[in-house]
């Protein structure tokens, strides 16, 4: 069977997620392309041979560069924090490598033009993980928009409600600008514009209004690393820091085939851990997706008599049915969140041996066109007016 070695660029809380999946695909999937868990890149105080031993990397480094270089590596993997995000991503697709990239591409649009830009040039291939496109459930709703179930979208409406964010948490990288960008907002409201695009099949045209707020002003600074949005272990100094991202973000929009739409991004929703949603309605029936439920489906067809219409709880777990269930376990038995990324490493070999994915992959471009979402949506929250997505390229 051929192979190909990956080269991991980054720890923590994705690096964990993503090593899972390499780890797990080739047992779980029939693959056209197996890939071998290479080298790990992390800094130094991460201890990256630690993080090797425990996750099954052959190698690891304290030097991206060179691993980036290394005649050994195939694909190149990257799950920093944002800003780091374009470097690596520029100088893989100039050795001629495939990269698959965490979301949202880049700390800035800037960059993720340049990325984009790159890799036509090169003519490499790209991928990023919007894992949530791999869940079966959003799968089937995809599916089921395509086939015209729904008839005509007239209403979208997502959310990312998480609660993890509250003053006890100290000045992480995710609460730094110039290392992630955005807040909640590129963190958060990435996803779900990336999976309405994607279940809808239309593009956002206009961010009619938006809304942008940081309720924590200052944070205490931290020594060591951060992974991800998690706290733990990590020792708080008394000295206080400034927060400079958004704590959450609520926009208004319009789509492509007419459909007005709310987005809304929050970490200190009290009580909401990752719910992770949108609801869908159209002249023939509705949906409605919650990642807290993530192997339900709601589904509401509208072309039954009047009589017998109501919402149906679709338990997305049958192999025959519904996408990548079949490599996993017997009906009714869920997967979970790390299920999600194992689909995304199998479609990602998929594609490097010249199949289809299952579901559709985005790659820089398709991330590039979210990113303009977001950055829309930022500037009409500062400038407090519509922003068409033509004045943001």
């Amino acid at each position: 069977m051929e192979t190909i070695n990956v080269g991991l660029i980054g720890q923590g809380f994705m690096g964990r997620s993503h090593s899972n999946a390499w780890g797990q695909v080739s047992k779980f999937f029939q693959l056209p392309l197996v890939p071998v868990m290479h080298t790990v890149f992390g800094q130094e105080e991460e201890n990256p041979r630690a993080f090797a031993d425990n996750w099954g990397w052959q190698n690891a480094t304290t030097d991206w560069e060179q691993l980036v270089a290394s005649p050994e590596i195939g694909l190149v993997d990257i799950v920093t924090p944002n800003f780091m995000h374009a470097p690596v991503a520029r100088t893989a697709i100039a050795a001629g490598k495939p990269c698959a990239c965490e979301k949202p591409i880049a700390g800035t649009l800037d960059d993720a033009r340049e990325m984009v830009e790159a890799a036509k040039k090169a003519n490499v291939k790209t991928f990023v993980w919007f894992n949530y496109r791999r869940v079966p459930a959003v799968g089937l709703a995809q599916q089921l928009v395509t086939s015209g179930k729904l008839g005509d979208i007239r209403h979208v409406r997502a959310v990312y409600l998480q609660d993890w964010a509250d003053e006890s948490v100290p000045l992480l990288w995710r609460f730094e600008k110039q290392l992630t960008g955005s807040g909640a907002h590129g963190d958060l409201n990435a996803h779900i514009i990336d999976m309405t695009r994607f279940v809808t099949g239309q593009e956002i045209t206009e961010v009619v209004g938006a809304v942008a707020e940081t309720f924590i002003k200052q944070r205490k600074l931290m020594t060591g690393t951060a992974a991800g949005g998690i706290a733990a272990g990590m020792k708080g100094a008394e000295q206080m820091g400034r927060v400079t991202v958004d704590d959450t973000v609520l926009f208004l929009a319009r789509f492509s085939g007419g459909a007005v739409a709310s987005f809304e991004a929050a970490r200190q929703a009290t009580g909401n851990q990752n719910r992770n949603g949108f609801e869908i309605n159209g002249t023939r029936g509705s949906l409605k997706f919650d990642f807290e439920r993530m192997n339900e489906l709601e589904y509401y067809d509208a072309t039954l008599p009047r009589a017998v219409q109501g919402w149906t709880t679709i338990m997305c777990t049958h192999a025959a049915d519904h996408p990548y269930v079949a490599n996993w376990w017997p009906d009714a038995h869920p997967i979970g969140y790390e299920h999600c990324f194992t689909n995304q490493a199998y479609d990602i070999m998929q594609v490097l041996a010249g199949q289809e994915p299952t579901v559709p992959m985005p790659d820089f471009e398709d991330a590039y066109q979210t990113q303009r979402v977001l950055e829309a949506s930022l500037l009409s929250a500062a400038e407090r007016r519509p922003v068409k997505l033509e004045e943001v390229k």
